[in-house]
C-alpha cells in the first residue's frame, strides 16, 4: 500500500517554478543589468549609500567627480564613473547577486527531490551545507567587499574623512547560516536511521 502524502508532484512543479522565476529575476535585474552597466549597454551603478562620521550637515563635498549628499546616511554619488569606478561601485551587488542565485539553484536542485517524496538523501545534506556556506559569505564577505570598495571610491580624496568605512557582520545572515548547517545535520540524521532502518528489513 503507497502511503498518502499531501505533497504531490504538481506542488513540486510548482515550487521549482517559483524557484526559477526567483532565479531569472535576481540573475537579471541584480546581476546581469549591474554588469552590463559596467561594461556599457546599460546605465551604470553611480551612487552608493555610506555612512558619515558626523550626524551633522556635510557641506558639498566635491573631488574628482564624486560627491557626497546626505546628513549621518548619505549617498557617495560618481559623476561619470569610469570602468574602475564602475567595477568598484557595482562589485558588492554582482557578488550578493552571484551568491544568492547560487543558494537558489541549490534549493532547485532539493526542490526536484520531493517529487520522489524522499528528501533525507546525502545529496541534500551536502546541499544544505553549500547553502549555509553561501548565507555565511552573504554576512560576511559582501560587507567586507562593500568596505574594501568603498574604501577605494574614497581613498585619497576629501571625502575620505567624512565617510565612515567600516566592517559589519550581517548578524541575521549569520545566524541563518548556522540554523541552516544545524538543519543539515537534521538531514544528515534522518539520512543514516533511513539507511539503517533500510539495512534491517
Amino acid at each position: 500500500m503507497t502511503p498518502t502524502t499531501l505533497w504531490s508532484r504538481f506542488d513540486s512543479h510548482v515550487l521549482e517554478l517559483l524557484i526559477g522565476l526567483g532565479l531569472l529575476l535576481v540573475g537579471l535585474f541584480q546581476a546581469l543589468f549591474p554588469i552590463l552597466g559596467v561594461t556599457g549597454p546599460f546605465p551604470p551603478i553611480d551612487t552608493r549609500d555610506v555612512t558619515l562620521r558626523s550626524t551633522s550637515q556635510v557641506p558639498h563635498l566635491a573631488s574628482g567627480g564624486t560627491a557626497l549628499r546626505g546628513t549621518h546616511h548619505a549617498e557617495l554619488a560618481v559623476d561619470d564613473p569610469g570602468l574602475g569606478d564602475r567595477l568598484l561601485l557595482a562589485a558588492p551587488e554582482v557578488a550578493r547577486a552571484v551568491l544568492i542565485v547560487v543558494i537558489l539553484s541549490i534549493l532547485m536542485r532539493m526542490a526536484a527531490t520531493l517529487r520522489t517524496g524522499d528528501v533525507f538523501v546525502p545529496a541534500n545534506v551536502r546541499r544544505l551545507f553549500a547553502i549555509s556556506t553561501a548565507v555565511l559569505l552573504l554576512g560576511a564577505a559582501v560587507p567586507a567587499l562593500d568596505m574594501v570598495t568603498t574604501n577605494a571610491l574614497v581613498g585619497g580624496t576629501p571625502l575620505a574623512s567624512a565617510v565612515e568605512v567600516g566592517f559589519m557582520l550581517r548578524a541575521s545572515d549569520i545566524l541563518l547560516a548556522v540554523l541552516i548547517a544545524a538543519l543539515a545535520g537534521a538531514f544528515a540524521h534522518g539520512a543514516r536511521l533511513r539507511a539503517d532502518t533500510e539495512g534491517l528489513v
